[in-house]
């Protein structure tokens, strides 16, 4: 059996790159991730044994919006390390006028599960959450995802 390592890294591609690039550039270095690329066609942040990218769409889908519901990227999730660190991302957001989709909160994914929702300038969702022990891994019997996935 192969053990992966955790994820290398996720790369999006965004219709509105220099607000995206301006979103990320304020985001991940909160998150411990450092950008080592910032170029035309990509900027790219590494920390915390994963990394972003980010890149412009093709021109002809410049203006798109993201729609969570159709095939491919449902969300990115980052995880923090502590509740006070999911709280500290939701403060940051709301200063930075983001839309947030869930301000921070517990759910019910798996026990003391927290989490904060957000997203992109492209309508990109993401979430940084905080889960304690070992998670759904932990086998507890009422773990029951919702049909209504975020």
């Amino acid at each position: 059996m192969i053990e992966v390592n955790g994820m290398a890294h996720v790369m999006l591609t965004v219709s509105q790159y220099g607000l995206a690039k301006a979103f990320y550039g304020r985001l991940m270095p909160a998150l411990g991730l450092e950008c080592v690329f910032d170029g035309s066609n990509m900027c790219y942040f590494v920390g915390a044994r994963t990394a972003l990218g980010l890149h412009p769409c093709a021109p002809e889908h410049a203006g798109e919006r993201f729609v969570q519901g159709r095939v491919g990227l449902h969300h990115v999730c980052f995880r923090a390390r502590s509740r006070a660190d999911v709280d500290q991302v939701d403060a940051l957001l709301r200063e930075m006028k983001a839309h947030i989709v869930s301000p921070a909160k517990e759910g019910a994914w798996a026990p003391g599960y927290y989490y904060v929702l957000f997203e992109d300038p492209d309508g990109i969702r993401v979430e940084v959450n905080f889960v304690p022990g070992q998670g759904v891994l932990a086998k507890d019997e009422s773990f029951n995802p919702s049909d209504d996935y975020r």
